[in-house]
């Protein structure tokens, strides 16, 4: 069973869709689907002609969001057998996809893969390309283990001792940092951008209606007009890796 395709989403209460839509189209330079679901609670985030989305935005009946990720395969059943088989939770099966919890708590979701494979480009020198999955200390172990083994990507040490980054195989467009929390508290997960530099991208992201948070080692933590709260980390937005010490 193979990871062919993945997809960041925005989530965000559905009273606030039309504002986080409204800022991540800009921040990604894409446009915008027409809505899906029974409420029409999903958007497509679309690139330039000649690439395939892989960011997408959802609105929320309760809560207040964050992000997760959908992995496309071909054979979404077989993912699901996978996911299960290693703890995850099937919260909701629908029509050729389905919801699932992983062993932390954290939703996700198992889709048909459509053939993308093309990923969209760096747009003002940053590239949205992660979820970050924010794991209780005493989880984290095994949370870890459990993606590693569903995706069969490789497992990182990251940047500093509470991180793990999952990378994926070149050409797929979002790939997971695991983040250990310093307490105890439900799984979340939030949304990371890669930037070239991260004072430029702060002022940018500003100036289409984000605010400062805080500042970390390699990161700055925003928040989106919607409520939404993301990182803009010094990735390169090309490799999403660290640049060179």
């Amino acid at each position: 069973m193979t990871i062919r395709w993945t997809y960041a989403f925005v989530d965000r209460p559905a009273e606030h869709l039309a504002r986080a839509r409204d800022f991540w189209t800009a921040v990604t330079g894409t446009g915008l689907s027409g809505p899906r679901g029974e409420s029409g609670e999903f958007v497509t985030l679309i690139p330039e002609a000649g690439t395939d989305a892989c960011v997408k935005a959802q609105g929320v009946a309760s809560g207040d969001g964050g992000a997760h990720i959908d992995l496309c395969a071909e054979d979404v059943a077989a993912l699901v057998k996978s996911a299960r088989e290693l703890g995850a939770d099937v919260v909701a099966e629908h029509d050729g996809w389905a919801v699932l919890r992983s062993p932390a708590g954290q939703l996700f979701c198992a889709v048909p893969w459509h053939g993308e494979s093309v990923r969209p480009p760096v747009v003002a020198g940053s590239r949205l390309d992660q979820v970050c999955l924010d794991v209780p200390p005493s989880a984290y172990e095994a949370e870890s283990a459990f993606w590693a083994e569903l995706t069969g990507w490789e497992l990182l040490t990251g940047s500093l001792p509470e991180f793990r980054v999952l990378r994926p195989p070149p050409g797929l467009p979002v790939r997971v940092l695991l983040q250990r929390l310093g307490e105890e508290r439900p799984a979340s997960a939030h949304l990371d951008v890669a930037c070239a530099d991260i004072p430029a991208s702060r002022a940018r992201h500003e100036a289409l209606g984000a605010s400062f948070v805080a500042d970390g080692t390699h990161w700055t933590v925003m928040r989106d007009p919607a409520g939404g709260v993301y990182c803009l980390t010094g990735r390169d937005p090309q490799t999403g890796g660290l640049p060179p010490a």
